[in-house]
């Protein structure tokens, strides 16, 4: 691949994160929080520990466990022992948090930068994403 073509494509991805991060700052401010707490909802689908909230959110165990923390003074969150590791904690979504994540899931979808694209093509972005960071498809 060409100097050239690398640098577009960095350029083009930083671009499209940025506009991911300002959509996901305007949820945020939208509901009264930030938006790494936005993010950190987003990512709790399942019980997990904070480590790997971390790992999904690309962020240090120490950043999780602050928003963790804040979550669940808000009562969004909470811990519960992990059922196969008496040494680990699951965080798990209170009905309140239950309820917080779907009107967050919804702002996000609402206006996200990705419905630009037909939903094959979403598809295929993701798609060539994951292939490109080695996951699977």
């Amino acid at each position: 691949m060409g100097e050239q073509m690398e640098r577009d494509v960095c350029k083009l991805v930083h671009r499209f994160a940025q506009r991911l991060d300002v959509h996901a700052r305007r949820v945020a401010d939208e509901v009264g929080m930030t938006a790494a707490q936005v993010v950190a909802l987003r990512e709790l689908s399942e019980p997990i520990t904070a480590r790997e909230l971390a790992h999904r959110m690309a962020c240090e165990a120490s950043n999780a466990t602050f928003l963790v923390d804040r979550l669940e003074g808000q009562g969004l969150v909470e811990r519960r022992p992990h059922p196969t590791d008496r040494r680990a904690k699951q965080i798990v979504l209170t009905p309140d948090g239950e309820r917080c994540r779907a009107d967050v899931l919804e702002r996000l979808d609402a206006e996200s930068p990705l419905t630009a694209l037909a939903p094959a093509q979403q598809e295929s972005l993701r798609d060539l994403l994951r292939s490109l960071l080695g996951e699977s498809v």
